[in-house]
């Protein structure tokens, strides 16, 4: 079975046709457009700006994906498409899209939960992947190495940690799964990009801080870890985001090595508590895999830190995390997603959906 998947819930517009055989999931071809370079000049994402270049790249990804991936719009057996959560504007480009394609095509269009399409990015086996950046169009060949290593078995736990989410999710198989606990507030993508304009560093937070911390000090600065002994799956970051700022205002100019270790120390204590809470989750449930997924799993830190607590408090479990490209939203996770999720509806019945959560 083949599918194209049809990812615009942000800043990003991404098509990607993926194949399923013997329960492997091979991805063609991934085309993802990012408008990053013209957000990093507002320090942060402008709704109404992502959606009108997202208007210009919707054809013209999905035409690069299908041609990367050799195929014609009639060799798909089904279109899938992110339908919420998301900014409104740039969801309906995406739901739009996928409807007058499924319209013109007859073929059945499934709507995707946004996180659960972060989730089953862990189920990709290989993939080759282009990106383009709006600004330049200039496409950059990704990495084409394979992951063969995809067994992952349930009940599993699910972390996903990006700019507007931090969820525990708990799933007994593909169509069984509930929320353990979510953010009360700041989400720890969100406390990244909060913390690091504070701190003088630019749009996206998560990268940049994750090179920062590379050269700082671990014991110079020792920030809060929220709700790390609450006893609950919920999480906070607002309160760190506090925390950095006063030590900002105390210490009133900052060098590059205080950034550097202002960096670290944010680092630190986020990944502290998500190590903590989503371990504490596994051991509970008694899971066999730990699935890190959303754009802040891209954090190389976070997934070495992962690996090694798994190995020493709980060896039987196995941990995943997607290809570092896979992380961030793309149309690959949305039809991955797609096959396991496999709800297709009249064209006619799908709406976007902004405020969407688990169902």
């Amino acid at each position: 079975m083949v599918i194209l998947g049809i990812e615009t819930s942000c800043d990003e517009t991404s098509a990607a046709i993926l194949e399923k055989h013997d329960n492997q999931i091979t991805l063609k071809s991934n085309i993802v457009a990012s408008s990053l370079a013209i957000h990093q000049q507002t320090g942060g994402i402008i709704p109404e700006n992502a959606a009108r270049e997202q208007i210009k790249y919707i054809l013209p990804v999905i035409q690069e994906a299908l041609d990367a991936a050799k195929m014609q719009i009639s060799h798909i057996n089904a279109i899938a498409v992110t339908y919420g959560p998301g900014l409104i504007g740039s969801l309906l480009v995406g739901v739009e899209t996928a409807k007058t394609l499924a319209y013109a095509t007859g073929k059945p269009i499934i709507p995707v939960n946004h996180m659960l399409g972060h989730v089953y990015a862990n189920w990709i086996t290989s993939h080759p992947v282009i990106s383009r950046s709006n600004a330049t169009r200039d496409p950059e060949e990704i990495s084409h190495s394979v992951r063969n290593d995809r067994n992952i078995e349930f009940p599993a736990l699910a972390l996903v940690v990006s700019g507007g989410h931090t969820d525990l999710v708990f799933f007994e198989n593909h169509h069984n799964y509930r929320i353990l606990g979510g953010t009360r507030d700041d989400a720890a993508g969100e406390a990244f990009d909060k913390i690091a304009r504070l701190i003088g560093l630019s749009y996206p937070g998560g990268p940049i801080i994750e090179e920062k911390a590379k050269k700082g000090d671990p014991k110079r600065f020792t920030f809060p870890r929220p709700l790390v002994g609450s006893g609950d799956y919920d999480f906070s970051f607002s309160g760190l985001k506090t925390a950095v700022l006063r030590e900002v205002q105390n210490l009133k100019t900052l060098d590059d090595q205080t950034v550097c270790d202002l960096a670290r120390a944010t680092q630190d204590a986020i990944i502290s508590v998500l190590v903590k809470k989503t371990l504490k989750a596994a051991i509970e449930y008694d899971v066999k895999s730990i699935l890190l997924s959303g754009g802040v799993a891209a954090n190389e830190t976070l997934q070495q830190a992962f690996i090694q607590n798994t190995k020493y408090q709980i060896p039987d479990t196995k941990f995943f995390a997607p290809a570092k490209n896979l992380c961030t939203d793309n149309g690959a996770m949305i039809a991955a997603a797609a096959f396991y999720q496999y709800n297709p509806l009249p064209w006619q019945e799908i709406t976007a959906d902004p405020q969407l959560y688990f169902e």
